[in-house]
């Protein structure tokens, strides 16, 4: 039974809704079973975890931008690393007490799939002091061609 609601926590709906058998014949299985079921990919295994490449990343599931290639940065914890969204409404935060510990689940804004969790207070040199720790296989990476 997926894990992600149809609905943002004040209750309105996400606006990209369609059934969880359309996710399925959208997503591959690993893709289905984080985004839509709030799985986790192994650390190191993304292809995003030491992307270097400027861009805009997406919602692997809705194509919606969520972060920029410049708000990236080297946290060394196996996934990929963001220190703020592409704006303050792409993503929605939701407290997570699942797995005996309180987190904050990071979720796409408009079709409300599992992205990763954010984590604060760490120390990181970043302007916000925030980890968006994302799972590359949320993501897709529309690079603009910098180097």
């Amino acid at each position: 039974m997926p894990t992600v609601d149809a609905q943002r926590p004040d209750g309105t709906p996400y606006p990209i809704a369609v059934s969880e058998s359309t996710w399925q014949e959208r997503l591959d299985p690993v893709a289905y079973a984080v985004l839509r079921e709030a799985g986790t990919e192994p650390a190191w295994s993304g292809e995003y975890v030491d992307t270097k490449a400027h861009g805009v990343y997406s919602c692997r599931a809705c194509g919606i931008e969520l972060f920029r290639s410049d708000a990236k940065f080297d946290s060394h914890c196996g996934w990929p690393s963001f220190y703020t969204p592409l704006a303050g409404d792409a993503v929605v935060e939701i407290k997570d007490t699942s797995h005996g510990m309180l987190r904050v689940e990071v979720r796409c804004a408009s079709c409300g799939s599992h992205l990763g969790h954010v984590f604060s207070g760490e120390g990181y040199a970043t302007p916000t002091d925030l980890r968006y720790c994302i799972n590359s296989v949320s993501l897709t990476l529309e690079p603009d061609g910098q180097e």
